[in-house]
């Protein structure tokens, strides 16, 4: 090129690299890269040459050269083709757009990269099944199913904020992947509209999410003189309601923080009224009592406010009522014949006490708490269960028989009747006798006296 071209496509590569925010050096690097590929292709090209560009005069000379076998330059020569500089011209125009396109992906990627964790606002372009686009301005977001709430409808053209979870370096540019899932989605937009969590003042602890229903989160203030509620709640509930409308409805339960397991979950299960908490840190149980009109609201629709409270203080929560704990405990205080129910050699399920004693089989079980007499009795008495006889519970495999309820319905009869003894079928106590009747004292007369009972 001569000399007054030279000067003009230095001009021209000096604004290009202005306007694009490329440095020139950048440029003339790519460009004398690609001008050594294009000096190769030529035919009678040297193996290896090197191309220099002077960056005062844009002079461009091409030097062949020739190495050894340890690859250092033995000779070297000036092989710079006639019509080198159409070449050039060509070579240059390609290069900078290219160079330029580089650039502009790696500035919005280097702009994105560190914005992870941060909330955007974009404008619906696209939407389906798979994705919805959002357009940023200089680059579009990608909103995957996945990360989308459940029933919400995206319009076209409509503002829609997000959150940023992960931003990609492709060829094609960088892909901003965002969500309106992500419980950081709530502490951002919390963010926006509350000062005091801005500056500091007031954290946000922890977050319990379950996209388009409801939110629980747990506010703290480093400040005495601030509610940390309050401020979040806002004058008439104005900031927190610019929260659930950026949420299209979602509900958000705003709850004190505290350092104490039990204040943490008795507040935690707001609106709930909590009584007591009981703490298992071995399991990580935390067992909750309420009144019992509290209890459907302390584990909420379909046990919504009960998870949500687990998730938000990080223990398993147990809710009892009041009447739920006194059953427990009153079944707990009872007495229970120990034994366990066996497959025996006929295939038979019967019931082995653990005190030893002979099986007993589940039409012996039933015929006995029914109240037959004439069904002989389990031999061997459970330790710890007087009169129980070994008795088991009403349907096989159950663990054990209150041994109250055992003696009441299984308990041999008073008075010198001996194991072999039976009482005549004729003489028999009535069906609709109940398994009390089994407990009346015996005698000479009892068949008698029971026959007189169903005659009448």
């Amino acid at each position: 090129m001569a000399v007054k071209d030279n000067l003009a496509f230095l001009e021209a590569l000096q604004q290009v690299a202005a306007d694009k925010g490329i440095s020139v050096d950048t440029l003339l690097d790519a460009l004398a890269n690609a001008l050594v590929a294009a000096y190769k292709r030529m035919p009678g090209a040297a193996e290896e040459a090197v191309v220099t560009i002077e960056p005062d005069t844009g002079d461009i000379r091409v030097y062949a050269q020739e190495l050894d076998e340890d690859g250092t330059v033995v000779r070297e020569w000036d092989d710079t083709p006639k019509d080198f500089g159409r070449i050039a011209a060509q070579t240059a125009k390609q290069v900078i757009f290219q160079r330029i396109r580089e650039a502009e992906r790696d500035q919005k990627y280097e702009e994105y990269a560190g914005r992870e964790g941060d909330i955007v606002t974009g404008i619906i372009q696209q939407s389906d099944n798979r994705y919805t686009l959002l357009d940023l301005g200089k680059v579009e977001a990608l909103l995957p199913q996945a990360e989308q709430v459940p029933f919400e409808h995206y319009e076209h053209n409509a503002r829609l904020k997000a959150y940023i979870v992960e931003v990609r370096k492709t060829s094609k540019g960088p892909q901003i992947v965002v969500s309106r899932t992500h419980p950081g989605l709530i502490k951002r937009l919390f963010e926006l509209e509350v000062p005091e969590i801005a500056n500091g003042i007031v954290e946000i602890k922890a977050v319990a999410r379950e996209p388009g229903h409801r939110t629980k989160i747990a506010v703290w203030s480093n400040d005495p003189n601030v509610d940390p509620v309050g401020a979040c709640v806002g004058a008439r509930g104005a900031r927190v309601r610019m929260v659930t409308t950026e949420l299209r409805g979602e509900k958000v339960d705003i709850v004190p923080y505290s350092e104490d397991p039990r204040e943490f979950v008795m507040r935690a299960l707001q609106p709930a009224k909590v009584k007591e908490v009981q703490l298992d840190e071995e399991s990580g149980t935390a067992t909750v009592i309420v009144n019992d009109y509290q209890l459907s609201l302390a584990i909420g629709k379909e046990g919504q406010n009960a998870r949500l409270a687990a998730r938000l203080t990080g223990w398993r929560i147990d809710i009892k009522s009041e009447s739920q704990l006194a059953e427990e405990q009153a079944y707990a205080a009872e007495e229970w014949a120990e034994g366990e129910w066996v497959q025996n050699e006929s295939g038979e399920m019967v019931w082995q006490p653990a005190g030893g004693g002979e099986p007993v089989s589940a039409e012996e079980w039933e015929a006995s708490s029914a109240g037959q007499t004439g069904v002989p009795r389990p031999p061997a008495a459970v330790p710890g269960a007087p009169g129980a006889g070994g008795v088991p519970a009403g349907a096989p495999g159950a663990g054990g028989v209150p041994a109250s309820r055992a003696a009441k319905a299984g308990a041999a009869p008073a008075g010198p009747v001996a194991e072999e003894e039976t009482v005549p079928e004729e003489e028999s106590l009535p069906a609709d006798v109940g398994a009390d009747a089994a407990t009346v004292p015996a005698g000479p007369e009892v068949g008698a006296s029971s026959g007189d009972q169903g005659a009448n």
